[in-house]
């Protein structure tokens, strides 16, 4: 009878012991994912001004859009948590797109070599940082369904293992319609 009871307890710490360690790695794989976008990030923030600077020269009455640009900027990289940085980068993006939207006013801008180039870079940078929020993503589905899982469930509830928010940046202007007219 004690031997049938030291082998269940010895499961049931050996299957609680693999369970935390599944949590911990998944754990660790967000923050590692989390910080590898956050490093792309850092990188479109800082061409961010350079790409004010070369619109600035050709467009002066801009003034407000490029004050949004640098304030959306400036907070978003002082966000801190998880969820304050997506809304930042929410709010970014949308003026990003104004930003660029007025270079389509301004022939010059649009031939400027400097101002393709730094297109160029940003366009890179929005790819890179969009494979990082999937690879994020990823790992935060895993370990959010691993939370939400019976019996693991038990073992973050007692543990203190909670949700992760998935990094979703909604542009409405991209999830309207698009009409087409000939």
């Amino acid at each position: 009878m004690w031997i049938v009871l030291l082998v269940i307890l010895a499961v049931v710490v050996i299957w609680f012991i693999i369970a935390y360690n599944g949590f911990v790695s998944l754990r660790n794989k967000v923050e590692e994912a989390y910080s590898t976008m956050d490093v792309m990030l850092v990188k479109r923030y800082d061409l961010i001004p350079n790409l004010v600077e070369t619109v600035k020269g050709y467009a002066d009455f801009e003034k407000e859009t490029l004050e949004k640009v640098v304030s959306a900027r400036n907070l978003a990289m002082n966000a801190h948590s998880v969820d304050e940085k997506i809304a930042c980068e929410q709010n970014l993006n949308s003026v990003l797109g104004r930003l660029l939207a007025i270079s389509e006013s301004y022939p010059d801008l649009k031939a400027n070599a400097s101002f393709i180039d730094l297109q160029r870079q940003l366009r890179d940078m929005e790819d890179e940082i969009a494979n990082s929020r999937k690879y994020y993503n990823g790992v935060v589905k895993a370990l959010n369904t691993r939370i939400e899982s019976i019996p693991n469930n038990l073992v973050a509830m007692i543990c203190g293992f909670k949700k992760m928010p998935l990094f979703i940046v909604k542009d409405e202007a991209q999830r309207e319609n698009v009409k087409v007219s000939f």
